[in-house]
């Protein structure tokens, strides 16, 4: 009977290494394959609603005391990409973020939490607005499982120097990509 419950103990381990039953995992209930204009900005020449994705995370590694979220445009013709939205110090027990919770007006992140500045010149969430008959863009957004409960940043903290301490603190990382463009 002991090697039965081995045999079936060792054949879990691994079904659930093969078939990613426990990995990171990123979801939506409100964002697919494509933006649209409930996500599109306001401004800029876009007229979305400019309204950030629910976004729900489960299976964060052990150790993780924090989470953060981005959303990145690597097709913006900046040279540099365009950061969207930068969230961090959101708590460890948070397992999503409801729809609309970059909007800072209507503080629906958890407390503690701290949304800095995108590439808008903005605190919160700036949705997609590529330019004009550009093609599409695509839209990582982007969990990440973090090893600090803070990184020791503020509101005003410019996303590449977010980046940098994401780099240096992240346990695990999962995404969700998203595409838009804006027609002539």
């Amino acid at each position: 009977m002991k090697s039965t419950h081995l045999i079936l103990g060792i054949l879990l381990a691994i079904s659930t290494t093969l078939f990613g039953q426990n990995t990171f995992t990123l979801s939506s209930n409100t964002i697919g394959g494509e933006a649209t204009t409930q996500e599109e900005f306001n401004g800029f020449g876009c007229t979305g609603k400019n309204q950030s994705p629910q976004l729900s995370w489960k299976n964060a590694p052990e150790g993780t005391k924090s989470f953060a979220v981005t959303m990145y445009d690597p097709d913006a013709p900046t040279g540099s990409g365009w950061w969207h939205w930068v969230v961090f110090d959101i708590p460890s027990s948070t397992t999503q973020l409801v729809t609309d919770a970059g909007n800072i007006k209507l503080n629906l992140t958890p407390e503690g939490t701290i949304q800095s500045i995108t590439d808008y010149g903005a605190m919160g969430y700036g949705g997609p607005c590529p330019p004009e008959g550009h093609g599409l863009h695509q839209y990582i957004i982007t969990v990440y499982a973090l090893k600090t409960e803070s990184l020791g940043l503020n509101e005003k903290t410019n996303p590449a120097v977010v980046g940098y301490y994401l780099w240096n603190n992240t346990l695990a990382k999962a995404s969700i990509v998203s595409y838009y463009k804006r027609e002539k």
